[in-house]
C-alpha cells in the first residue's frame, strides 16, 4: 500500500483510508460487531492504516466497534473522527446545533 505524508510533522498514512460509517449506520442494518471487527482488521492486513469514524455514526456505536477492532494495533494506525454533534445521550437522537464540550 502506498503511503502519504500529512503536514510537516511527517505523519504517514495509507493512500487509501477506510470509512467506517457503513458498519453501524446509513446503509441498512448495522453489521454484528464481530463482522465489523473482522472487516476492519482485514483492511489493515491489506495495508490500510487510516480509519474514519464519528460519534454520530450509530450514534457512538461506530467509535466503539472501531476501538475494539483497532485496540491491538493502535500504535500502527491513525483514526480520523468528527465531533460536536449535540446528541441526546439517552435516545441517541441529534438535537440540532453543536456541542464541542469534552
Amino acid at each position: 500500500m502506498q503511503q502519504r505524508t500529512l503536514g510537516k510533522g511527517g505523519l504517514q498514512v495509507s493512500a487509501l483510508g477506510f470509512g467506517c460509517m457503513g458498519l453501524t449506520s446509513a446503509y441498512g442494518d448495522a453489521l454484528p460487531d464481530a463482522e465489523a471487527v473482522a472487516l476492519i482488521r482485514a483492511a489493515h492486513d491489506q495495508g490500510v492504516t487510516h480509519f474514519d469514524t464519528a460519534e454520530a455514526y450509530g450514534p457512538f456505536a461506530n467509535e466503539t466497534v472501531v476501538g475494539k477492532a483497532l485496540a491491538p494495533i493502535r500504535d500502527k494506525v491513525t483514526i480520523a473522527t468528527k465531533f460536536g454533534f449535540d446528541i441526546d445521550l439517552e435516545t441517541g437522537a441529534r438535537r440540532g446545533g453543536t456541542n464541542s464540550r469534552p
